[in-house]
């Protein structure tokens, strides 16, 4: 892997020097936009709206464009002489119960790893996170922004996860907010059931990315002039006459299927037969 930041975790007055990475990688296919007749890849001119140049890449810098219409040249050096200090520092502000901050504040994933030397104060860190069962609120400077992260312990590691600003997450405005839906107890009382018959211990390993799996196939037998698999039918939810009817034939199903999982589970396996 390679690092995207290097810097040094400001705790107290413990420095601990840590190099950042992406912690995740999506496996999306990548689409390029092409001509539709040959195939072509579509390529694009970085043109100048003012003088109608074609522009080279090093010649381009980013601009911020004031109400009045001026614009404002920003150079690398500009953004280097901001009087910040979480450029190269991660600085604890607090620590918290993880249960407090609602995951919507949540961006990005990175791993900390320590450098030789600060191997220690790392490990000494992420013991009294455990121990505490607290997670680090802190500050950060990545690509030209300062931004709230949380650090936390995971399988041995200390993990960043960058947050958004309070200002920057939208205030839930709906029109059904303002109305007075009524929710009957009998109805809440089947809702509740159906959570319940549905409840499990969360294991990420058992679920899977049917759309990209799907996409695989298609893209595979369009490469190979095959015939393209067939959309699988939709299931037959049956006629549906109000919401309690739809609880109740949910709750059935999802015991049948718990009953199912569980005595495919627990059925002993047949031994291979000998030669």
């Amino acid at each position: 892997m390679r690092s995207v930041w290097r810097g040094a975790i400001s705790f107290g007055l413990v420095t601990i020097a840590v190099r950042l990475y992406t912690a995740v990688e999506e496996h999306d296919f990548r689409f390029n936009q092409v001509h539709r007749e040959d195939g072509g890849r579509i390529k694009y001119k970085r043109v100048c709206s003012v003088c109608g140049d074609e522009v080279e890449y090093g010649d381009i810098t980013k601009g911020y464009e004031l109400d009045d219409g001026r614009m404002v040249i920003m150079e690398n050096e500009d953004f280097e002489k901001l009087p910040v200090k979480t450029d190269k520092s991660i600085e604890v502000l607090e620590f918290v119960p993880a249960e407090e901050i609602d995951p919507i504040y949540f961006q990005k994933t990175y791993y900390l790893e320590p450098d030789k030397a600060a191997a220690r104060p790392y490990v000494l860190l992420r013991e009294a996170l455990v121990k505490t069962g607290q997670m680090a609120v802190v500050k950060i400077t990545m690509r030209q922004k300062e931004t709230l992260a949380t650090v936390r312990a995971r399988e041995d590691v200390l993990v960043l996860h960058t947050m958004l600003w309070p200002d920057e997450i939208r205030k839930a405005e709906f029109d059904f907010l303002d109305s007075d839906v009524e929710v009957r107890p009998q109805e809440l009382k089947m809702a509740t059931s159906l959570v319940e018959s549905m409840a499990g211990d969360f294991d990420p390993g058992t679920f899977t990315d049917d759309y990209r799996d799907a996409l695989e196939k298609v893209i595979a037998a369009k490469a190979e002039g095959a015939e393209l698999p067939e959309q699988p039918e939709s299931e037959d939810k049956g006629d549906v006459i109000d919401l309690m009817t739809a609880l109740e034939r949910s709750v059935e199903k999802a015991k049948a299927g718990r009953k199912g999982a569980s005595e495919k589970k627990s059925a002993p396996k047949k031994k291979a037969s000998s030669a």
